[in-house]
């Protein structure tokens, strides 16, 4: 009988995270693990600290007790700059974008950490294979573009465009520097039907075709169970279930705290 495969070691581990503003805890002793290629899913009711947890990953906030580690390195108390070279991307709750330009250059931005020649190099651009760099990065963008559907908007002033097609670009923006860990915060937030639908596949296709490993914050109680592969459940800062979606919705806890009455029934 061939022996079971070992489970893979997971790319992201939360062990004991804690997060206080001035007395006030935010987190309480959160611990969670994320293996490659999942897409695993943050859910809660509204000040749950599930934003707060995410901006712990990414280095926004830094945790007040607790460790971090990605790829079996401690990036707790590490900066957002050194998460981002390391393979870490996200996007945000409110839209982060440059409204003032166009699109392709806010996804290029995504990528602006991967540049290797710096401003010398960039003189002598012929000789020191900047160009080539230059070739490699625009042909990994327009990949994004094409995979987002959004070229005939790729000259457009970010912030003269409607709110799913800005959110559409901040993915784009995430995605372009092909991280190994996707932070989506409320991706769908604010989005009529057809937008959510649209970003649910692109989230899906990331996850399945491209291989990324997501994390995700959604409200969408629908989109999350239809889509994660593990999901967690937070309520004042602490986790209450986690797990596969079918038993996350099972959990009393759950269904009393965030569910409601409705579902339990």
């Amino acid at each position: 009988m061939k022996p079971a495969a070992e489970p893979a070691a997971p790319l992201l581990a939360a062990e004991g995270v804690v997060l206080e503003f001035k007395g006030v805890r935010a987190l309480r002793g959160v611990s969670f693990a994320v293996r490659p290629g999942e897409l695993f899913s943050i859910i809660g009711p509204n000040g749950a600290g599930k934003t707060s947890l995410l901006n712990c990953v990414s280095g926004r906030y830094q945790p007040t007790h607790g460790t971090i580690d990605f790829d079996g390195q401690r990036i707790s108390g590490r900066s957002p700059a050194i998460r981002a070279h390391l393979g870490i991307a996200r996007t945000f709750q409110n839209l982060a974008l440059f409204a003032h330009m166009s699109v392709i250059d806010n996804i290029k931005v995504g990528r602006h950490h991967l540049m290797k020649k710096g401003f010398l190099a960039g003189g002598l651009y012929w000789l020191t294979g900047a160009r080539e760099e230059e070739l490699a990065h625009h042909a990994a963008v327009e990949e994004v573009i094409d995979f987002l559907e959004i070229q005939a908007i790729r000259n457009a002033q970010a912030g003269t465009l409607s709110y799913g097609l800005r959110k559409r670009v901040e993915l784009a923006r995430a995605v372009a520097a092909r991280p190994r860990l996707l932070l989506l915060d409320e991706p769908m937030a604010g989005m009529n039907l057809e937008e959510k639908e649209d970003m649910a596949r692109y989230i899906h296709d990331l996850s399945r075709e491209w291989g990324m490993t997501i994390v995700m914050i959604e409200h969408d109680m629908g989109v999350v169970m239809d889509m994660s592969d593990h999901v967690m459940v937070l309520n004042f800062g602490e986790k209450i279930a986690e797990g596969l979606p079918a038993e996350v919705t099972a959990h009393p806890q759950v269904r009393a705290a965030y569910l409601g009455d409705e579902v339990a029934r």
